[in-house]
């Protein structure tokens, strides 16, 4: 048996326990890495955690670090109203906003993970304060960073255009970009209405007071938890304390009336002042300045935690950790796996089928495949080359085939075990890590499992002959 096939059947053994067994596979695929890197790849220490995704980790604890002090002093409170505000109250709205904003971001320059790690936990916070499920809010978020992946001055459609002219292939980059903002804006509205978004159109998200039976009843899926769970206190008390006091909150007022779903705007204090003004400093740091996502919002972190030491004494424990162990585990064994040439040669076996139509499917899914577990760009810059030998023959055509590897690498972002699935999985609060963790490997399944062939079917099938 092949070194690289025993290490692709290894990381099926690593899924199944962790499946059967509700093992952490983060230190499963640690295990694996060792194992395999050792005793098959002939990797020491080094080769092994050659793979160890270390920004990815600085970026998964600096971002849940700066939003869970946010969460503490009240801050994403005061982003979800004004969230309500700017759509006036329409619940169902907001995904879209997500979705649109964080595509907004990517097509203008920001990095992918960078976008959906400015957006993600805003948007999970308004997804936990109004029942929202967080799968439809998350998939939307990173939908929309894909959607807009591919522009022209993007990183993602700079890479993609680069390479195609550096192959000497026929290129169409407007093509690109409407190919992958298309299939995301289909995909986003699939996922909108199978999970509940329907149901938010008749969700107001302010209630009239004296009609709460009423309003709980419309607002169903997506009404506001109860006041004890949510609201801040007024300004110049203690602003890490989530209890309420009693003023200036909405709560039942003993008369039958239950104002909760229409309390009072968060007053905003010098703590949630300096919180908004790092969000802010972040996103101008990481789109103007190209600064590294998860270092700068460390940093921001560290200074409001020396400022606000009692907002942001427990924000360290609040950190996603059982989401840094399992992510950079399972990517640290996916190193591994290209250190040692497996990756490369299950795409070279498919490039050498000699049917056109069945290698450029192949290739797509094992582009899917790959890369929900790594680096998108990475995958894309290997599979383009290696789709050259066949496009070259005429029979298939370029542009809709990089079109079709392109939106099959990058659709499967919403994976848990991508960064992009990754920073949704760690921004999600109030929620079962662990099946919020299973659901997002589901969907994640699905989309890997049917949108290589939509795309096959609909890009490159037309082009050929």
């Amino acid at each position: 048996m092949s070194p690289e096939l025993i290490s692709i059947l290894v990381l099926a053994v690593v899924f199944v326990i962790a499946t059967t067994r509700s093992v952490n596979m983060g230190a499963l695929a640690f295990a694996a890495a060792f194992g395999v890197g050792e005793l098959v790849a002939d990797l020491d220490a080094d080769g092994i955690f050659a793979g160890f995704p270390g920004d990815l980790f600085v970026v998964l604890v600096g971002v849940t670090y700066l939003f869970a002090i946010a969460r503490a002093n009240g801050t994403t409170d005061w982003l979800v109203h004004a969230s309500i505000r700017l759509v006036r109250g329409r619940v169902a709205l907001i995904p879209w906003v997500m979705f649109f904003l964080t595509g907004a971001l990517t097509a203008i320059g920001a990095v992918s993970p960078a976008a959906v790690a400015i957006v993600a936990p805003i948007a999970l916070s308004f997804a936990s304060r109004y029942g929202i499920s967080p799968l439809l809010m998350g998939a939307m978020v990173v939908h929309g960073a894909q959607g807009g992946g591919f522009s022209p001055i993007s990183i993602y459609g700079t890479i993609v255009n680069g390479i195609v002219e550096r192959e000497d292939l026929p290129g169409n980059a407007l093509f690109l970009f409407l190919a992958s903002l298309i299939a995301n804006l289909v995909i986003a509205g699939v996922v909108f209405v199978l999970f509940g978004g329907l149901k938010l159109t008749s969700a107001p998200a302010h209630p009239a007071a004296g009609d709460s039976a009423a309003g709980a009843a419309r607002v169903g899926a997506a009404t506001p938890r109860p006041a004890e769970q949510r609201t801040r206190p007024p300004a110049g008390t203690t602003t890490g304390d989530p209890k309420p006091t009693g003023t200036a909150t909405a709560t039942d007022t003993g008369t039958g009336t239950d104002t909760t779903l229409a309390e009072t705007t968060p007053t905003l204090t010098p703590a949630r002042t300096a919180t908004l003004t790092s969000l802010a400093a972040l996103v101008v740091a990481v789109l103007a300045f190209d600064l590294d996502a998860g270092l700068t919002a460390v940093t921001l972190a560290a200074l409001l935690s020396a400022l606000w030491p009692d907002d942001s004494r427990k924000a360290v424990t609040q950190i996603a950790w059982s989401t840094v162990l399992l992510i950079c585990g399972v990517l640290t064994y996916v190193g591994v796996l290209d250190e040692m040439g497996t990756i490369t040669w299950a795409g070279e076996g498919v490039g050498g089928i000699g049917i056109p139509l069945l290698a450029a499917v192949l290739l797509c899914y094992i582009g899917a495949v790959v890369s929900a577990f790594a680096s998108s760009v990475g995958i894309m810059g290997a599979l383009i080359p290696l789709a050259v030998p066949f496009l070259a023959q005429g029979e298939i055509g370029a542009v809709g085939m990089v079109a079709a590897l392109a939106v099959s690498a990058t659709v499967v972002d919403v994976s848990p075990f991508s960064t992009n699935g990754a920073l949704v999985l760690a921004a999600a609060p109030d929620v079962d890590r662990e099946r919020f963790f299973r659901q997002l490997m589901i969907y994640g399944g699905i989309v890997v499992a049917v949108v290589p062939a939509v795309v096959w079917l609909v890009l490159v099938v037309p082009g050929f002959g």
